[in-house]
């Protein structure tokens, strides 16, 4: 009966997102919003089709752990430093800034310190997900105020683990039960952490090699999944949240060579799991309220929107930005956000918070999340139209995205990218033997173990924000593949494929990529040098040769349109053949008139 329980439950569950996602997406609203509303409609609020509800919330926790290993994983000391004067100055006021606005309003209506203090450090955050999916649907992460709002999100993102970690340690029911003294509950906590950092640098790259060395997408992804739960479990036995383990296991991967390889194996995981979440933070929100408090909501939502409003303004004109510039990065960012569920959710479990109290903020928030395209729309009438210069700062789409990728890095895409690497010019490459990742890191290259022909390994490497792709590998099939993913996600992306042969070239340029066949410009070097050494001029053999290039490449184009005509083939073969012997007797017989 229990199990049957389950399977309704699951149903409920797929059904409400299914039908709520898609609405959302039609609406503009973004997916965490639909994921909330879907929530709100089945919860005991509205229609309570599942009566389940605390049991649902435990297994979903397990979407803001992999949500925060994924942060970790994007937090790479080489991303912060690039960033560092956005991200930990401005970012760092406004989060202080908004924390005691929000803070000492809260305090000055009556309410505790530390419930102050939660409630301001939780509303301060915004949502990643709603900003940045804003930002990159009106084509403005490169703008002033996307490049700003990105930063201060980065930050954000960052601030949230601490004051996760806070919360426990603030909480009455943790201070009047515990018979441990204070400086050994410290002491349990540094400890845990420093085994975690020590045991995490000795441990987890050799368990990824040993996984990618078998080969078995399934093993990689188990290898993935027991790292993030042993941490997040490991580090709940030391009395610190386990959604700080994951957040730490992600930093510790962040600079190795499997963070992309990792990240998509992860992100179908976390996508899941984290909608649940949000499907279960819904459920627990009274929509009721709405009807019974409106004034009460009201003047949090009106207050909350104001006072990050005005102080997101006060930093976009403090970076220097226009008018314009910082009324847009209030209304991108003035919303709270996901973080603000979790930290409410953790008050509540710990006794900072009444289940009421969350009840009112989570409706409100919820709400400020569905005003914030509104916002953006009508911020982006009122904001003045002016051509504000580029900042001074380089942000991280030009910095940490590579302008080229590179699949495939043997003998033939390590020569490409010692040239990049000469001109400056940044890349990453992706490559699917461990032993070739190992080798080509100690020499100090940008490279990454994955399987180049998944979609989501291409989304985490930035494919879409590239220049140029690379197929590079030497196996034939595999570049096809991994061509016709490219040209099929990614159509306005500028492909250069390796060929094998003629045959593998036809094929490639079936996709519209430009084809380089791998012994044939190497071939023709070695024929110049035949002919000189055979007594030729060399200025007359660089010329034969430039001549005879030019015909095969024409002649590679003509047979491209009917390649798979076997007796086509051979019949343009043959006449080429005799073409070709014109086209250089026609020369012979020039140089010896001009000789005589």
């Amino acid at each position: 009966m229990e199990s049957n329980g389950f399977l309704q439950y699951a149903l409920i569950l797929l059904l409400a997102a299914v039908i709520a996602l898609p609405l959302a997406k039609r609406s503009r609203l973004g997916a965490v919003l639909g994921y909330l509303v879907a929530g709100a409609l089945i919860g005991p609020s509205v229609l309570n089709l599942i009566g389940n509800a605390e049991e649902i919330a435990h297994i979903s926790e397990l979407g803001v752990i992999l949500m925060l290993f994924v942060i970790g994983l994007e937090l790479s000391p080489q991303r912060l430093w690039v960033m560092r004067r956005q991200v930990f100055g401005l970012g760092s006021i406004q989060v202080l800034a908004s924390a005691l606005v929000i803070g000492g309003t809260c305090l000055a209506v009556g309410l505790g310190w530390k419930v102050a203090l939660v409630i301001g450090l939780a509303l301060a955050l915004s949502s990643t997900a709603i900003g940045l999916r804003i930002l990159a649907e009106r084509k403005e992460l490169q703008s002033p105020h996307g490049r700003l709002g990105f930063a201060i999100l980065l930050f954000q993102d960052v601030a949230a683990i601490p004051i996760l970690a806070l919360v426990p340690l603030l909480a009455v029911t943790q201070a009047a039960t515990s018979a441990t003294p204070d400086y050994l509950v410290f002491l349990r906590v540094v400890l845990t952490i420093a085994v975690v950092v020590v045991g995490g640098r000795l441990l987890m790259r050799p368990l990824f090699r040993i996984a990618a060395r078998t080969q078995m997408p399934e093993v990689f992804t188990a290898c993935t999944l027991l790292v993030v739960l042993g941490t997040a479990w490991f580090v709940q036995l030391g009395g610190i949240s386990m959604s700080l383990g994951a957040f730490l296991a992600g930093v510790l991967l962040a600079d190795s060579e499997y963070r992309h390889e990792i990240e998509a194996r992860v992100d179908p995981f976390k996508g899941l799991l984290l909608g649940l979440f949000f499907i279960s933070v819904g459920m627990s929100a009274n929509i009721r309220l709405v009807v019974s408090e409106p004034i009460l909501i009201a003047s949090i939502l009106l207050g909350l929107v104001t006072l990050k409003g005005l102080i997101l303004f006060a930093m976009g004109r403090l970076a220097r930005e226009s008018v314009g510039s910082s009324l847009m990065l209030a209304g991108v960012l003035a919303q709270s956000g996901e973080f603000a569920f979790v930290i409410f959710t953790l008050a509540v479990h710990n006794g900072l918070l009444d289940a009421h109290l969350r009840d009112v903020l989570i409706v409100a928030i919820t709400l400020s999340m569905a005003m914030t395209p509104v916002l953006v729309a009508v911020f982006a009438r009122l904001a003045p139209k002016t051509t504000s210069a580029a900042p001074a700062y380089d942000a991280i789409g030009e910095d940490d995205i590579p302008r080229v990728i590179i699949v495939g890095f043997g003998r033939f895409g390590q020569i490409v990218a010692r040239v990049l690497r000469a001109n400056k010019i940044r890349f990453t490459a992706i490559e699917s033997s461990i032993e070739q990742v190992e080798a080509s890191r100690r020499f100090g290259s940008h490279i990454y173990y994955g399987d180049p022909t998944r979609s989501d390994l291409l989304r985490a490497a930035h494919a879409d924000k590239a220049e140029l792709f690379i197929v590079a590998t030497d196996d034939p099939e595999a570049n096809i593949r991994t061509a016709r993913l490219v040209r099929r996600m990614y159509p306005d992306l500028k492909v250069y494929a390796r060929a094998r042969n003629r045959q593998h070239a036809f094929r490639l340029m079936d996709l519209g990529t430009h084809v380089v066949r791998e012994t044939f410009h190497s071939s023709l070097v070695l024929a110049e040098q035949a002919l000189t050494q055979l007594g030729m001029d060399a200025e007359l053999a660089a010329q034969r040769v430039e001549k005879f290039r030019q015909f095969d490449e024409k002649l590679l184009a003509e047979q491209h349109l009917f390649y798979d005509d076997e007796a086509a083939i051979m019949q343009n073969a043959r006449e080429a053949q005799r073409d070709l012997d014109r086209l250089f007797e026609a020369d012979i017989a020039d140089e010896s008139t001009g000789q005589r």
